[in-house]
């Protein structure tokens, strides 16, 4: 009997080896459960599952996001303990990361970082959350690291958790974009050097016909001269048919240029008379009308750091929640800064609604709110 048994167990060994050795469809359904960084070790077995794991890799294409919050310890800021977790458990490879983390991290200073290209840096402080953040994505992935005054996002885990505004304390966010067929997704880096129509141009953000969104983060406004640098990236785009939304933080000229025809968008403006929660989630459900699919679709809010809180009368994460209330299973993600760009738009496929000029895309003490849809 026990020889029987023994008999038994090689031959479904056999089996088993067989069908891993040979059979791709069932060698592809196992590996669809692997997380990416385990499959991409598991693609160095043989030729055939390297095969198998590329073809799961190009089914990868649902966005993820690691976020954290907390005291960090003496040598890493919150988000970057979460990542060393959260890393092996993502279902995609990362062609495109933003990432952004509370001012406090680098005591006033600040770092934009590019992976794939020349790093763009301003002054850094001894604490680096993005050369920590670079060491968990590859090589090839472009990193878009911003700081702000205050951070928006949703925990991870879930598209349907609730977001949170954090105007004090450690915050961030690490938003993973794969390789999406019909998206473009390039992160582009300017001051007041480097600024010419050619850039602008190599940044996709002119000359562009299938450019869908600009998200636009804007450093130092108050510096001399800086807003006359930013209408100058600001003319060209109200020009365009593409959505333009972003913030106005401590540090940083720069963005995410969103290409492509499975990109979509739509923003509204909460100005200084949406006072109330009421208000706020009626503004906020005109974004219903722009139809956007709700996968692979994420919210961005650009607010004033004067709202918040105090500008609802001790009432908390008011603009958040009414977010989650007319949108439960889009994740929103976005920044307290000094200053608010975009208007009501909506981007689709084969047509734009807007009407507005270089002046009333600037705002104060309002509230940007953006869907972005990619593919």
């Amino acid at each position: 009997m026990g020889e029987n048994e023994d008999f038994t167990v090689v031959l479904q060994d056999s089996k088993a080896a067989y069908v891993l050795s040979n059979v791709a469809e069932v060698i592809e359904r196992i590996l669809t459960f692997v997380p990416t960084k385990s499959l991409l070790r598991i693609a160095s077995v043989c030729r055939l599952w390297r095969n198998c794991a590329r073809r799961v890799l190009r089914t990868q294409q649902q966005l993820d996001w690691v976020s954290a919050c907390g005291p960090s310890n003496p040598k890493n800021h919150a988000l970057c303990n979460m990542l060393t977790e959260e890393v092996e458990k993502v279902f995609l490879l990362p062609k495109t990361v933003l990432a952004l983390v509370d001012c406090e991290a680098f005591n006033g200073q600040a770092y934009c970082y590019r992976q794939n290209n020349v790093k763009a840096k301003m002054r850094r402080h001894s604490l680096d959350p993005f050369e920590e953040v670079n060491r968990f994505f590859p090589k090839g992935c472009d990193i878009m690291g911003v700081v702000a005054p205050g951070i928006v996002m949703t925990p991870s885990g879930s598209f349907s958790s609730v977001p949170k505004e954090y105007q004090e304390g450690e915050a961030g966010f690490a938003i993973m974009f794969p390789s999406i067929e019909g998206v473009n997704i390039k992160p582009f880096h300017f001051c007041e050097k480097s600024m010419s129509p050619t850039a602008l141009k190599e940044a996709g953000l002119v000359d562009n016909p299938e450019l869908r969104v600009v998200l636009l983060f804007v450093y130092e406004p108050c510096q001399s001269g800086a807003a006359r640098f930013l209408v100058q990236i600001l003319e060209p785009l109200a020009k365009s048919n593409a959505l333009i939304a972003g913030g106005l933080g401590q540090y940083g000229v720069a963005g995410l240029a969103l290409s492509g025809p499975k990109v979509q968008g739509a923003s509204v403006l909460l100005d200084q008379e949406i006072t109330s929660p009421k208000a706020a989630e009626a503004t906020i459900g005109r974004l219903k009308a722009a139809k956007i699919p709700e996968k692979n679709t994420i919210g961005f809010m650009f607010a004033c750091l004067g709202r918040g809180e105090n500008f609802y009368k001790d009432q908390a994460n008011v603009e958040a929640d009414a977010f989650h209330k007319v949108f439960p299973n889009t994740p929103l993600f976005g920044l307290f800064g000094n200053g608010e760009i975009g208007c009501d738009r909506i981007v689709k496929e084969d047509y734009t609604l807007c009407d507005t000029d270089t002046e009333s895309l600037q705002h104060e003490y309002s509230t940007v709110m953006t869907l972005v849809h990619v593919g």
